[in-house]
């Protein structure tokens, strides 16, 4: 069982930038990547962006290239999701996700709310 636990979410004007961060525990030894989605109202949950444990695979949604950064500390189980220029449109639940050899684990999601 892994558990995931997010935070860092808030509100911030467009413009600002927001650091969002998830720690994992329980059986994490075969963790293949991490990652973060985001789910706005009225949407399907989307990709956002996805690192592997070596950190040496690293993708990101077209939307977010050139704004956001994720990171991962292996010593710490940890997992950000830098986020900087945010925009209204990347207003959403933040969710963030684990692969392993024993499937996909998820968080319970931290909300990012963007003014205009």
């Amino acid at each position: 069982q892994v558990q995931l636990v997010e935070s860092g979410g808030g509100l911030v004007q467009a413009g600002g930038s927001l650091r969002l961060s998830c720690v994992a525990s329980g059986r994490i030894f075969n963790t293949v990547r991490m990652g973060w989605f985001r789910q706005a109202p009225g949407k399907e949950r989307e990709f956002v962006a996805r690192i592997s444990r070596s950190g040496g695979i690293i993708e990101y949604t077209d939307s977010v290239k050139g704004r956001f950064t994720i990171s991962m500390d292996n010593a710490k189980n940890k997992v950000y999701l830098q986020m900087n220029s945010l925009k209204p449109e990347d207003t959403a639940v933040y969710y963030c996700n684990r692969d392993g050899l024993g499937g996909r684990s998820w968080g319970q999601g931290t909300q990012v709310t963007v003014s205009p």
